[in-house]
């Protein structure tokens, strides 16, 4: 029932009811708003709203952030150009922009109020002394992330424009009770069903085959059976778990060591916090109020309230994170529990010092295991480093691969024949073969060695193609025994499926499935009251027999694979329940397929708004923004109309 109400939300009518939704907001004429062309070098075009490369660049290094955030791994450029991150970034970017310009065109736009109501809310731009928004506070932190208040302004309008065109789509928005009753009345009901098994030995087994039939069956399952192309490969890895073992016995550098130490040793200590709290004062007289009831234990937020203010309290913070210097430097003066009265660069204020966190600052001995695992570290990747400049300057005077590799200390090491993954002939797959390295293999000629290449986390490598078997058809003698087995399981499916397809027509014809079986032999199984919430509990019907179940007509009867050969069966007493169970599941159902119809014309909207507002990308811009290779088509993309 979901997905009928989403394919509804996709179709003509939702659209055109959309079309009439639009032009009836159109109606009111409200003052058109967009970006500023940017000369004809943008990424994207939407209407009148352009983004250019660098705007482009600002967007996709977010989303890569957001992703990486997410996920907890690190997307390099040679991944992010693999998985063709700048098209999701581009197309995502287009669908927004579009819709934006849409809702300007149509005249959803935010008054200049609602917009300076919604910024004075937030609270990155609240001054920290007074509580309230500040208007320098808000340029300065605009200013930290790369945007003016007018670029900040356009974000915040299209944000709420968004807002209001979904508020609108889905209030009072609810699908007819019938939809919810016919979910609930689907997902309740029961079917019968009976249904005997056609196994492999209930039919005649197929003779072995000939060398002639054999031959068929390689032509007509040649690309199957194709073996492809194959390659021997010599290796050599500068990787640094292999320099690990040869600098893991050697000594650390006391010197070095304390030069570290010395460098790292204000991060690595922990400096002392404290929980202050500071409520700010106008007068003397109030600064002198607010000491007394602190030090008589009233409530913080509640003094400053009295005085008009807000208190600030900054809990376990070190000095430097004291946002008023002057208070800071008083309250780490301070006893544990001291109130005073402070002149600070912000104003007066009154001040407690509820908690104190001593800090600790770290010793040579207590860093040394974690600078010595660094110090170590470091020796790997100079070895590293100095295995490849050695193959390098013996591969450049001529040595081969191998001989190379010998003289920087390092193992060349030969694979038998593997094919592009890494797998040989017996099935093989060689994990070390990195993707990179095979890639590399594969486009050089026989004989062909490659340059050291950086695999990636401070390993390198080089690899030479020793011999290249092309990909070819193994000659019958070579794979007859299994080839004789594949062709005798397919004779035996075919001879399944011809009993299955006789018996089906004898119960067309009017004779009962009980009766069908019977005169075979074989024996008959039932499940009744079968749901499609209790169809997990029936596993070893498998998949495709419980699919077919809740698809077929009542009477109807139909073969499918099943455990043990091929089912053949047929659904009986279909019945729906549409009692208080049903009608439970409706009216908790209701909501949930409203809120995916909402999603599906929101979705609609934005796809229209595509086609509407003439969407142009530019794929080789986008790439070229990112310093992506450039693509060998670089025409720009209009959008087709749907």
């Amino acid at each position: 029932m979901l997905s009928a109400t989403r394919n509804f939300a996709k179709s003509w009518a939702a659209k055109a009811l959309l079309a009439l939704l639009i032009l009836a907001m159109a109606g009111f004429g409200i003052t058109r708003y967009g970006f500023q062309a940017v000369g004809g070098n943008e990424v994207i075009k939407a209407g009148s709203r352009t983004v250019d490369p660098l705007a482009f660049r600002r967007e996709y290094d977010n989303y890569k952030k957001r992703f990486e955030q997410q996920s907890g791994q690190t997307i390099t450029q040679d991944i992010a150009e693999q998985n063709h991150l700048d098209a999701v970034v581009m197309n995502g970017l287009a669908t927004r922009e579009a819709f934006a310009a849409l809702m300007t065109k149509i005249g959803i736009r935010p008054s200049d109020k609602q917009i300076v109501g919604e910024i004075e809310k937030i609270p990155a731009f609240f001054d920290p002394v007074s509580g309230r928004f500040d208007k320098t506070t808000y340029q300065r932190r605009l200013g930290d992330n790369g945007l003016t208040p007018a670029a900040f302004d356009a974000i915040l309008r299209d944000e709420m424009a968004g807002q209001q065109w979904q508020a609108a789509i889905q209030h009072g928005l609810a699908v007819p009770r019938t939809y919810s009753a016919l979910a609930a009345i689907f997902a309740l009901e029961a079917r019968d069903l009976t249904y005997f098994t056609i196994t492999p030995q209930s039919v005649p087994q197929p003779p072995t085959p000939t060398d002639a039939q054999l031959k068929a069956f390689i032509n007509e399952n040649k690309s199957q059976l194709t073996v492809p192309e194959l390659r021997v490969l010599t290796v050599v890895q500068f990787s640094q778990q292999a320099a690990a073992a040869a600098v893991s016995a050697a000594p650390i550098d006391p010197a070095e060591l304390k030069k570290r130490y010395d460098f790292r040793k204000d991060t690595l200590s922990r400096p002392e916090t404290r929980t202050v709290i500071q409520i700010p004062a106008k007068t003397q007289a109030e600064a002198q109020k607010a000491v007394e009831r602190l030090r008589q234990g009233d409530d913080p937020d509640a003094i400053a309230k009295s005085l008009g203010v807000q208190a600030i309290t900054f809990t376990d913070k070190p000095l430097t994170a004291i946002s008023d210097h002057k208070v800071g430097q008083a309250a780490f003066k301070m006893q544990a529990g001291e109130v005073s009265s402070v002149q600070g660069d912000l104003g007066l204020a009154a001040v407690k010092v509820a908690s104190i966190n001593p800090g600790h600052e770290v010793t040579l001995e207590e860093a040394r295991p974690m600078l010595e695992a660094e110090i170590r570290k470091d020796m790997i990747a100079e070895k590293v480093y100095a295995q490849t400049q050695a193959y390098d300057d013996a591969h450049q005077a001529g040595a081969n691969l191998t001989d190379a590799a010998q003289k920087a200390g390092v193992e060349a090491k030969t694979y038998p024949a593997v094919n592009e993954q890494g797998v040989d002939e017996k099935g093989q797959r060689f994990g070390e073969l990195d993707p990179k390295i095979l890639q590399t293999a594969f486009a050089l000629p026989a004989g062909g060695e490659s340059e050291v290449t950086e695999l990636g986390d401070g390993a390198y490598y080089a690899v030479r193609v020793e011999k290249i078997e092309p990909a070819h058809v193994p000659p019958l003698d070579e794979i007859r025994p299994q080839l004789t087995r594949f062709w005798m399981q397919r004779e035996l499916i075919r001879q399944m499926d011809a009993r299955a397809k006789t018996l089906i027509g004898r119960i067309e014809k009017g004779e009962s499935l009980e009766a069908v079986a019977k005169s075979e032999h074989y024996t008959v199984a039932r499940v009744e009251g079968l749901t499609r919430q209790t169809a997990g509990q029936h596993q070893e019907l498998g998949r495709d027999v419980l699919g077919r179940t809740f698809s077929a007509k009542a009477g109807e009867a139909w073969s499918a694979p099943g455990a043990g050969g091929l089912i053949v069966a047929q659904v009986g007493n279909v019945k729906m329940d549409a009692g208080p169970t049903a009608a439970q599941l409706a009216e908790a159902g209701r909501r949930d397929l409203t809120m995916a119809l909402a999603r599906d014309l929101d979705e609609t909207a934005r796809t229209y708004a595509r086609s509407k507002m003439k969407v142009v990308v530019h794929p080789d811009r986008a790439r070229s923004a990112l310093g992506f290779a450039p693509l060998e088509d670089q025409t720009p993309t209009p959008e087709k109309k749907g």
